[in-house]
């Protein structure tokens, strides 16, 4: 059963696209996606989820287990960020493990997506408080790596920033502002009226995701090699950490909630590490932060990494807890 979900995954169309653009940059390939469509389907991409996202929460109940479950997430892109910190500021700047810090405090919209297409071939679905959940976590992680560097760096451009605008920029980020608005507007919206978008939300969803995935690979393999001159702790702490992460939550989620698809999408967000959102958020609250070193860490080893060995591991142990 074990190989076999393995096998299913490293077989996933999308994961072979990914490595397809992978394989595209390495042989120097004139192969790119034009930056328009890339943007476009990006956009999509986090429309689609939350849209759907919007119109699954509309169909729950909130009760205890709803609430838990975006408590649990809150305090993880809390708590996440905080030892984080402390772990990379041993051999890095202030400013770059504060940066690093909350990119892995944060989530990967991407890795969710990917996350969504796994449990889809499981024949399994996570209920819609989960995108609330995804939007909701970004900011936490932000907030909570910006403190990080005013308190250990006192006399840095993070000092004079406003804890206020870094709040107010976390969440009218491009991506976090579509996805919150795209869960709102599918929540809200008539269910009858929605039908009519379900083929552009649903049908081809996969057949943009392998797309942007192929983009993604052949990016991956650009940036990869720029921060190979941090040296291997940087690289360990991009494996180590999210699977750390992963296998607690995918152990611990039992006291929260018992569905295993929920459960699942708990460990990939604690696994995951933002590469869109925490970016654009610490050009402006970290500019001292070198962004060709968190980018690539959670780009191009956390996410290989998570939708190859890490969701295949979290579900085994979410299956036998």
């Amino acid at each position: 059963m074990e190989f076999e979900i393995l096998i299913s995954n490293l077989t996933n169309p999308t994961l072979l696209f990914f490595v397809l653009g992978i394989l595209a940059c390495k042989l120097n390939s004139d192969l790119e996606i034009p930056a328009s469509s890339s943007k476009f389907i990006s956009l999509y991409l986090l429309f689609a989820i939350g849209f759907k996202g919007g119109q699954e929460l509309a169909h729950s109940v909130w009760n205890q287990e709803i609430i838990g479950s975006l408590l649990f997430g809150l305090l993880l892109a809390s708590l996440i960020p905080l030892y984080s910190f402390f772990i990379l500021k041993r051999k890095l700047s202030i400013s770059d493990a504060g940066a690093i810090a909350a990119s892995y405090g944060s989530v990967s919209a991407v890795t969710f997506v990917s996350a969504v297409s796994f449990l889809e071939m499981q024949k399994l679905s996570c209920g819609g408080h989960m995108v609330a959940l995804m939007a909701l976590m970004e900011s936490p992680a932000i907030i909570v790596g910006v403190i990080l560097i005013r308190r250990f760096e006192p006399f840095s451009d993070a000092s004079e920033l406003k804890l206020k605008s870094v709040v107010k920029h976390s969440f009218t980020n491009g991506s976090v502002l579509l996805i919150l608005g795209s869960l709102i507007i599918g929540l809200i919206a008539d269910v009858k009226q929605a039908e009519g978008i379900k083929p552009f939300t649903t049908d081809i969803f996969k057949g943009f995701l392998a797309i942007f995935l192929l983009e993604m690979g052949m990016v991956t393999a650009k940036r990869f090699k720029a921060f190979m001159q941090y040296g291997w702790f940087v690289t360990l702490f991009a494996l180590l950490i999210p699977a750390l992460n992963g296998i607690l939550v995918a152990y611990s989620s039992q006291w929260v909630t018992a569905d295993m698809a929920n459960r699942f999408m708990l460990a990939v967000l604690a696994a995951s590490a933002s590469y869109i959102a925490v970016p654009a958020a610490m050009r402006i609250a970290a500019p001292k932060a070198n962004p060709g070193l968190y980018v690539p860490m959670a780009l191009g080893v956390t996410f290989p990494f998570n939708i190859t060995v890490g969701m295949p591991l979290y579900f085994l142990i979410i299956q036998n807890t």
